[in-house]
């Protein structure tokens, strides 16, 4: 969090509301634009990292339709509302105001449609390692975790319990489609639905250089701490990843592990081996 921006715009929000409103009335319709602003805002420079375009844009139409249909549910105050655009529209003192909205609207979605589209990519300020070296250890959950030891012990059913191994990699598929898919794709390829919206893209798991390449502690390391936990030469990276050790018990996140390994067919890189 940046807790300067969210601090900033906390006190825009209390200047308006015990200075600003001595002067001017607001109504309900007028705060709804307030608060719209103030929570886009938030999301797009009070979270770091920061978020994708595509999720903030996301959670802006949710909040949209939160608002309006907060504003609905009560019919005085849609009355009001309504009178409110109407005498905009249509009372004369407010008509160079009304012919500025009506040409900045357009305006700015042109301009940020252009500016989508014609934005080259730019190179990171320093140096960026795709797959860092892992620390020796890991705090999960408050317990220590020692990465250069650790193993699966869910990979041994493998072999000794077939139906208990079937079941770990069934909820793996269930926690991997609740939680990851969204990104990393129906077919582990990086093309999910908000994939577009990070930097690198997220990795092909069906390439052979990537998973199959890994020991499964490393997995469970960049799963557990996300994009917040990685290391000063990965970044900077335009990643949503969170760490997952805060929604996933260390069970879950290693049946995700088991079902990635499993789905795309590889092996995971043996214990003792480099990265």
């Amino acid at each position: 969090m940046n807790l300067f921006v969210l601090l900033a715009i906390a006190a825009a929000m209390v200047l308006v509301q015990f200075v600003v409103t001595r002067w001017v009335k607001l109504n309900l319709l007028a705060w709804m634009g307030i608060w719209w602003v103030a929570l886009w805002a938030a999301f797009s420079y009070g979270i770091n990292p920061p978020l994708p375009n595509s999720i903030i844009v996301l959670f802006m139409a949710i909040i949209t339709i939160a608002l309006v249909a907060y504003l609905s549910a009560d019919n005085e105050e849609l009355k009001q509302a309504q009178e409110s655009i109407v005498r905009f529209m249509v009372t004369r003192q407010y008509r160079v105001a009304l012919l500025i909205v009506m040409f900045l609207i357009p305006a700015a979605v042109a301009a940020w449609t252009f500016a989508s589209m014609n934005e080259a990519p730019q190179p990171p300020s320093s140096g960026r390692t795709i797959h860092p070296p892992p620390p020796s250890s890991i705090t999960f959950q408050g317990t220590s975790i020692n990465l250069t030891t650790a193993n699966n012990p869910i990979r041994e059913l493998q072999h000794t319990d077939e139906a208990a191994f079937a079941e770990h990699v069934a909820n793996g598929r269930r926690i991997y489609f609740e939680n990851c898919f969204y990104c990393h794709g129906d077919n582990m390829e990086g093309a999910g639905m908000f994939a577009h919206g990070y930097d690198p893209l997220p990795a092909n798991f069906n390439d052979a250089t990537t998973i199959a390449m890994l020991q499964e502690s490393y997995l469970f390391w960049r799963i557990a701490k996300g994009a917040p936990g990685l290391p000063s030469e990965s970044t900077p990276w335009s990643s949503a990843m969170p760490a997952w050790e805060d929604f996933l018990t260390e069970e879950e996140i290693w049946e995700v592990i088991i079902f990635l390994y499993e789905f795309t067919g590889f092996e995971p890189r043996a214990q003792g081996m480099p990265h």
